[in-house]
């Protein structure tokens, strides 16, 4: 996520260069990703071109953040 955001778009090929993955796994990463709907994927050519999608990481950042806020804020109850 860190090397897609540091961009504003780029293709699996040049993550993988970046990353010790394989291509196939990089390709995976970017499947699970993009199902989650954090990484859009647009088919140019023989290839797609990805990039976060800023929208939903802002979503999920304020989902989690209220999620460890109560979190926090309870004790939580033993299951006993």
């Amino acid at each position: 996520m860190r090397l897609l955001l540091a961009r504003d778009a780029c293709y699996c090929g040049q993550l993988v260069d970046e990353l010790p993955l394989a291509q196939a796994t990089g390709s995976q990463h970017l499947k699970v990703l993009k199902d989650a709907r954090l990484v859009v994927g647009e088919i140019e050519g023989l290839r797609t071109c990805y990039w976060a999608s800023r929208e939903r990481l802002a979503e999920l950042h304020a989902l989690a953040g209220d999620l460890i806020a109560e979190a926090v804020e309870t004790d939580g109850d033993d299951c006993d």
